[in-house]
């Protein structure tokens, strides 16, 4: 088309020989055909569109190359030239996002720092994309060889789920985060002028957030100083850099919205959240990643629910973690340790407070800390996460923005990834069933589209 367009421009017709002009009319033809090939119509599909709008049935859904190009009542009639891709009775919602990961430490049931390697990290991605997740942050705990895998990521070098980090987060000596999780890497600055100065060291590589760590994992470990991560905000704001901050307790929540936190990375769950914090919140534009799963994770493999035998969870898992949590000894573990009855417990205010935040306009992002330990599933994690919400008392097509544009608003990729909207790039989950209806229908995964192109028929595999 370019080529007879320039012709068509710069010579005029007459001075063309017979010969010459039903050649350009050849490699019109051979570009328009290419052209129409590259265009594929999902055809009467139900489409979620991540928006929070209600499902629309019978429609068409146009891609060409990467993009979405048109979504259409279904036609009567079909276009010549398209590949069609007839999914009547099925369900196309976006990718999912989850804000709240952790990559390349986890391997068989062994959480370790050599675990982080480029084969390790590559299949963590191809397991998250197996579960129709397309983009993840990965929380503080990577090495720096993460940011050229990043950039791999991001060009479609690197497939799989597309790579945001944090980097190389901060926490505190002999404390949070556990180096026994194999988190080694982390800073763990001492004084104010240290942790400014690391700031400024892992500012150089870019990072999409920067991570801090303030808990003491019920009194285990000490918690990082106030003089430190006011000293971290600062210096992340001077390089324009957000701060994401893991927590656990109310008052450190006041504290660090205060000084200026932007991300709460985990539920507030010693208590209920206050007014006070819920204004302060929206106001400095702090986004709430509740990360309710990985609660339910700390204590439910004590008892047999009734999902550990469905095959699209037990996909989710290396064989070894899955006879892990099955075995009798680790059940036994669980029901020992005393800080299950905590856990427990922790999990009921984070779904009152989650709610809250919810109800108060207060933006919130799907996140699971999945791959921090063995037992948070990588892919089935984000799919209970969203059963959670609802349990919680969120509906169901707000679930499912919280879930898709919520996350890329956070990531800063809502012009292309998110929602499915013409101009937008063609990724997206087909479902046998809808949402909608029950949200853990978002595990009939029937096919994961990414930039136009099938790349699996969800995590179960048949022979």
């Amino acid at each position: 088309m370019l080529i007879y367009n320039y012709y068509q421009t710069h010579i005029t017709m007459k001075n063309f020989t017979y010969t010459t002009k039903i050649l350009l009319l050849i490699l019109f033809l051979i570009s328009n055909n290419i052209t129409q090939a590259q265009q594929k119509l999902f055809q009467d599909v139900t489409i979620l569109d991540g928006t929070g709008k209600p499902a629309k049935e019978h429609q068409d859904i146009l891609v060409s190359n990467d993009k979405i190009i048109a979504i259409t009542a279904t036609a009567a009639k079909t276009p010549k030239g398209v590949t069609i891709i007839n999914l009547k009775g099925k369900t196309v919602m976006p990718l999912i996002i989850d804000t709240h990961a952790h990559l390349g430490l986890l391997k068989d049931t062994i959480m370790a720092s050599e675990n982080f390697t480029k084969e390790n990290i590559a299949k963590h991605l191809l397991r998250f994309q197996d579960y129709g997740i397309g983009s993840l942050l990965s929380m503080g705990t990577d090495h720096k060889e993460i940011f050229p895998l990043r950039d791999e990521s991001r060009s479609g070098k690197l497939t799989g789920a597309t790579i945001y980090t944090a980097g190389i987060g901060f926490g505190v000596k002999d404390g949070a985060p556990p180096i026994s999780f194999g988190m080694d890497k982390v800073n763990r600055p001492q004084t104010p002028e240290e942790a400014r100065q690391q700031v400024k060291e892992l500012a150089v590589f870019k990072p999409d957030v920067i991570k801090i760590w303030v808990d003491d994992f019920f009194g285990k470990f000490p918690k990082m100083k106030p003089e430190i991560y006011k000293a971290i905000i600062d210096e992340a704001y001077k390089n324009n850099i957000r701060v994401s901050t893991h927590l656990y307790y109310l008052e450190d929540a006041h504290q660090l919205v205060s000084s200026g936190v932007d991300i709460i990375a985990h539920s507030i769950r010693d208590q209920e959240v206050d007014d006070a914090l819920l204004l302060a919140m929206k106001k400095n534009k702090v986004t709430y990643i509740p990360t309710l799963s990985l609660d339910e994770f700390a204590y439910i493999y004590e008892g047999n629910p009734e999902w550990t035998s469905d095959p699209f969870f037990k996909a989710s898992l290396d064989p070894l973690v899955f006879e892990m949590i099955n075995s009798p000894a680790y059940k036994a573990k669980v029901k020992k340790n005393p800080s299950t009855p905590k856990e427990k417990l922790a999990l009921q205010t984070a779904l009152i407070n989650v709610k809250k935040i919810f109800d108060a306009g207060i933006p919130i992002t799907l996140g699971t800390d999945a791959g921090a330990q063995p037992i948070r599933a990588m892919g089935f994690s984000e799919h209970m996460e969203m059963e959670l919400m609802v349990k919680a008392g969120i509906p169901v097509l707000e679930t499912i923005k919280i879930a898709t544009e919520n996350g890329a608003i956070l990531l800063k990729s809502e012009k292309e990834n998110g929602t499915l909207q013409v101009g937008k790039k063609a990724n997206f989950i087909v479902l046998d069933k809808n949402p909608a209806d029950d949200i853990t229908n978002t595990r009939t995964i029937k096919e994961v589209w990414k930039n136009g192109v099938k790349v699996n028929n969800g995590p179960i595999k048949t022979n």
